[in-house]
């Protein structure tokens, strides 16, 4: 059995330290807002954050997390940052087909936590591994610049 600190609870899991974490999100601990995209780590569908910093769910084995908080795409709502995040998107309208945007909204969450007011570089750097097969990469920038401009009013 592993501990997996998961969306703020612990989750008694009967998986091997090496099985990827997002089957053990998805298809053991039964959250299913976490999507595979390319099981290699390169198009950031399964970004999830490990204490705060994005990582690709479908590379990471669960026993390099013991002890360390897990957070999905389906606790998201409980963030006041991630709020912000998914009220923009919902805002800008950017998904198409969606499929990629748990990952997107993810990637942006941890860059706002970090840096409220990214520069447009800064805002690309974060999402660049992010592959959105619709195109909607200027939606994507328009929505995190909305958030960013938002939690800057919200605390001025």
């Amino acid at each position: 059995m592993i501990t997996l600190k998961l969306n703020g609870q612990d989750h008694q899991l009967d998986v091997t330290e090496d099985m990827p974490l997002l089957w053990a999100i998805r298809d053991v601990a039964g959250y299913s807002g976490t999507k595979f995209g390319c099981g290699m780590g390169l198009c950031g569908a399964c970004t999830i954050h490990i204490d705060g910093a994005p990582a690709r769910s479908c590379i990471t084995p669960i026993g390099s997390v013991i002890g360390q908080g897990v957070s999905t795409i389906d606790n998201l709502h409980s963030d006041p940052v991630g709020q912000v995040v998914q009220q923009a998107w919902l805002d800008t309208a950017v998904a198409q087909c969606g499929f990629c945007q748990g990952g997107q909204i993810m990637s942006a969450t941890a860059l706002l936590k970090t840096n409220p007011n990214p520069s447009d570089e800064q805002i690309e750097q974060a999402v660049v591994g992010n592959i959105c097969r619709c195109g909607t990469y200027n939606r994507i920038k328009t929505a995190i610049r909305q958030a960013s401009t938002h939690l800057q009013e919200s605390t001025a």
